[in-house]
């Protein structure tokens, strides 16, 4: 017993020493969070611009290549004439509209898909632009490309 003590105590120290302050250390996921995700080059998804309770402004499937948007399809058949078109950013944009809009101050939330992380859900609201000022995305068919 006498010299399982010293022995746990050297263990305990050199367990404390091996890291070091400056070194990144990952950071801590509880049960259920989402893993992280990295926007990857390609990629395609659906996405509709509705908030809960509203009438969808525009579904579209986005087509990304190399980190840009390269194709959109309506695909809601609803026709743009005497409507202005409908901005649809990539999955890495609309994280970013959500982090500046809360570095501005406004309300923003993100919902992420449970097995890979990527968003499913964005919700920015501007209270101070007209209508209120929010702008949705819920995203659906997500799917990595070559």
């Amino acid at each position: 017993m006498k010299r399982i003590i010293p022995v746990a105590a050297a263990l305990l120290l050199l367990a404390g020493c091996t890291a070091d302050e400056g070194d990144p250390q990952p950071s801590p996921t509880t049960a259920g969070s989402p893993p992280p995700w990295t926007e990857p080059a390609n990629y395609s998804f659906v996405a509709d611009r509705t908030c809960d309770g509203t009438t969808s402004t525009g579904k579209f499937r986005i087509t990304v290549a190399g980190g840009e948007i390269a194709k959109t399809e309506r695909t809601d058949g609803k026709a743009t004439q005497g409507e202005e078109e409908v901005e649809v950013p990539t999955l890495g944009g609309m994280v970013e509209l959500a982090q500046t809009a809360i570095d501005d101050g406004a309300d923003a939330t993100m919902s992420y898909d449970p097995a890979d992380g990527h968003p499913i859900a964005v919700v920015v609201n501007r209270a101070e632009e007209e209508n209120g000022g929010a702008t949705c995305f819920k995203v659906s068919e997500y799917a990595p490309g070559p």
